[in-house]
């Protein structure tokens, strides 16, 4: 493939104070908009068992059992559609903006070839999975009633991810943040109403919160397509060429990409499942401070998972137009950003850890014991924020095989042993599991940086081969 004249590698020389500011302010600017866009999402979910909540345990179990399994098929579509980001920012910085339509067209259709089985998984593999989880049977039919109703959102959340790759791949990320809380504000009234039985409808529980959840994805999808259809940001794509329909060598190439990152997701998101499946061995008491801690780290993950999200695209630039030291610049700068976040995460977690926890309890043992594992979340911190964000600048290099692999090695071959070691091996129960996730992100978050540290290191080395592929 010939590559524009203005491609040619650039030396790697020290970055200058205008260099370092520039990025920092493109970074910054570009990362906003993605952390308010996860902040929305996370706040969905909170909307969820609130509405579930007053509706009874039995409710509540059923939504929180039904939306692990659809996380499941949330965390799928997210890894494979990962790969369209990249994939534009690169040929956005190599000014190829008239390939980016035609490789916009074949993720919608690799969108619709994923949707639809994933939809069919949720609907028939899902209630199989609950059964060999061992819920009980009364609890199992609400989970296949919500699990039903949710599957309709698949095709929809697919659709949606390809549209905000592509947006946040050319470096505008507002549509994301303004759909996403487009999302909560559905979300919110149409759950109420179909849960609790308002309008004249009839009150539908679980069910109606996984039909909630499908309807707001459409309207997602929807709205998003619509915005990228008629904002005049996004002429000089190259609509009316390439091919209209799949073209096999181009969803492939996103797929190699895509695939990778969907495993990497899954394997860190199961990590953290079974984490609170082992801790729930111990009791209540046990497993409600652990998911108040994890509930306390999950919101400021969302932090470092928009910057990461930000550092793909200017690495994927500084790819496109051939400049290594841009490269090298963009990734360090934006791992700089995510453990400076991360400190402050950290010191709120191991300042005030008890006053965090009784936002969430006010019941003295569940209490003590979420201020003790908030102090372990407040380790890890740094640990999260650097793998989070080494990843991030890896796809932007298109590198997603490795960091698969190294990912399963830390967080399966030495947090998870590590952690059921010291929880039940030596008695130290639930902060035993907590010990064995730090480890885990830690060889993680080591193992990421250097390995971009390594691909990134001399003028040009190893950045001929991760060019975009050409949609026919």
């Amino acid at each position: 493939m010939r590559r524009p004249a203005r491609t040619a590698m650039r030396p790697l020389l020290p970055p200058s104070r205008a260099a370092l500011g520039r990025e920092l302010r493109a970074t910054v600017l570009l990362a906003l908009p993605l952390i308010a866009g996860q902040l929305s999402t996370m706040a969905q979910n909170v909307v969820d068992v609130m509405l579930a909540g007053h509706l009874g345990a039995e409710v509540l179990g059923a939504v929180a059992v039904g939306t692990g399994v659809w996380n499941l098929a949330i965390m799928t579509a997210i890894g494979v559609m990962l790969a369209l980001p990249p994939s534009v920012a690169q040929l956005d910085g190599a000014r190829r903006r008239h390939e980016v339509g035609p490789l916009f067209r074949q993720a919608i259709w690799l969108a619709l070839g994923l949707g639809v089985p994933l939809m069919l998984a949720v609907r028939w593999g899902g209630p199989l999975l609950v059964g060999l989880i061992g819920v009980p049977a009364g609890l199992a039919a609400d989970v296949g009633r919500f699990l039903h109703a949710v599957s309709f959102g698949a095709p929809a959340l697919c659709l949606f991810f390809a549209c905000r790759g592509l947006s946040e791949g050319l470096s505008m990320p507002r549509p994301s943040m303004v759909v996403g809380v487009l999302g909560l504000l559905v979300l919110a009234p149409t759950g109420y109403v179909l849960m609790y039985g308002r309008l004249g409808l009839p009150m539908l529980g679980a069910r109606g919160s996984g039909l909630a959840a499908a309807i707001t994805c459409w309207v997602q999808a929807t709205a998003l397509a619509g915005w990228l259809r008629w904002s005049g940001r996004y002429r000089g794509l190259g609509w009316s060429g390439g091919r209209r329909r799949p073209d096999p060598a181009a969803i492939l190439g996103l797929l190699r990409i895509g695939v990778p990152m969907a495993v990497t997701v899954l394997l860190e998101s199961s990590l953290f499942s079974a984490a609170s499946l082992a801790i729930g061995r111990f009791g209540p008491n046990a497993a409600a401070s652990h998911q108040i801690a994890l509930n306390v780290a999950a919101l400021a993950f969302m932090v470092p998972l928009g910057l990461a999200l930000a550092i793909t695209v200017r690495v994927g630039n500084a790819v496109g137009r051939g400049d290594p030291a841009g490269v090298r610049r963009a990734g360090l700068l934006g791992m700089g950003l995510a453990l400076a976040v991360q400190i402050v995460s950290s010191a709120a977690m191991l300042g005030g850890p008890r006053s965090i926890a009784s936002l969430y309890t006010s019941d003295t043992a569940v209490l003590a014991g979420a201020a003790t594992l908030l102090q372990f979340a407040g380790i890890f911190q740094l640990s999260d924020g650097l793998q989070v964000s080494a990843n991030g600048a890896l796809r932007g290099l298109k590198d997603t095989r490795i960091p698969m692999l190294v990912t399963a090695f830390a967080y399966w071959g030495v947090g998870m042993p590590l952690g059921l070691f010291l929880a039940f091996g030596q008695a130290w129960r639930a902060p035993g599991m907590w010990v064995g996730l730090i480890a885990g992100l830690s060889v993680a978050a080591a193992l990421l940086a250097a390995r971009f540290l390594a691909l990134s290191r001399g003028p040009g080395r190893r950045l001929s081969g991760r060019w975009p592929a050409r949609a026919r």
